[in-house]
């Protein structure tokens, strides 16, 4: 059963880094587009459908799994896991603003500009960077 849930935890965390990756990528998209247009409202409905249908399940299926396999193994002992754990928990707060964002566009109330929206492009993979590492590597 482990390794079915390790590719479990595996492919969820995939989808959810996708969906991570490419959020704000929308986002740099739609603050082009005019408030109102037909542009925008299609930028709006791509944006909540990949958050609440890829993202968010994505998301939930990586903890699940993530802690099961936690769990199974007794590595929460290891101190390469406490990395990852903060790490995680710093997706999920990346995830948790980007769902704001969406919230804020969806009711054109979005503030920022392009470039932030590009700066913010790179946490996820920043921490998606050291997550893996973490996992693979287990340098302590």
């Amino acid at each position: 059963m482990y390794l079915w849930i390790k590719t479990l935890h595996i492919l969820a965390f995939i989808s959810w880094m996708a969906a991570l990756l490419y959020l704000p990528r929308l986002m740099v998209y739609h603050c082009s587009a005019v408030k109102g247009s037909i542009q925008s409202e299609t930028f709006k409905i791509m944006e909540r459908r990949l958050l609440k249908a890829i993202a968010l399940p994505a998301m939930i299926v990586t903890w699940l799994a993530g802690l099961w396999l936690v769990y199974e193994t007794g590595a929460w002992r290891s101190g390469w896991l406490h990395a990852k754990f903060v790490l995680v928990l710093a997706l999920s707060a990346a995830h948790g603003m980007q769902a704001r964002w969406v919230r804020e566009f969806a009711a054109d109330a979005n503030q920022r500009q392009e470039r932030f929206y590009r700066l913010m492009n790179e946490v996820p993979t920043v921490l998606m960077i050291g997550i893996v590492i973490l996992a693979v590597v287990k340098p302590f």
